[in-house]
């Protein structure tokens, strides 16, 4: 499914362009700043090569390849820059207002992630949608199954070494 429309104008919006995607839940703007997906986390990359953080990474850069324009939008009730000055952000794709947050989800190529405990518009909907994808086996949850839920956490698929990626 294509996810929700675009959240209404009672949240602050901007429109943007994608220069590239980082990792499964990070993209870099043509700005030159970062955004990451608010209320999601994906298997990592870099710092810790995890189940399935290869995949995660193309899913994101299937559905926002750089030059695809985006809408970022806030939510009033989670902060709105990370430690890393990173904007947080739910990215909605410009031609048909999907919300790429809830898409990742939803195809199991993210898990929801409150930090602390911190719960936003989409929250009840993430949850759902993950433990849809679980019990479908789709994404990480069948391509890493050892991977636990916990909202409150971030996502730990384990090494790819003991898992395919």
């Amino acid at each position: 499914p294509p996810g929700p429309a675009a959240p209404s104008c009672n949240l602050a919006f901007a429109e943007m362009v994608v220069a590239s995607v980082v990792d499964g839940d990070t993209l870099r703007l043509t700005t030159g700043a970062y955004v990451r997906l608010v209320q999601i986390d994906a298997p990592e990359t870099y710092t810790a090569h995890e189940c399935f953080g290869e995949r995660a990474t193309r899913a994101l850069q299937h559905l926002l390849p750089p030059g695809t324009q985006i809408r970022l939008v806030a939510d009033p009730r989670l902060d709105h820059v990370d430690r890393y000055g990173r904007l947080l952000r739910y990215v909605v794709r410009g031609r048909d207002g999907l919300v790429v947050n809830i898409r990742l989800v939803h195809d199991g190529d993210a898990a929801p992630y409150f930090y602390r405990g911190d719960r936003g518009r989409y929250a009840g909907l993430l949850q759902r949608l993950a433990l849809r994808a679980r019990a479908a086996h789709r994404g990480l949850w069948g391509a890493c199954p050892a991977t636990g839920v916990d909202f409150y956490r971030a996502v730990d698929t384990g090494s790819r070494r003991t898992s395919a990626s």
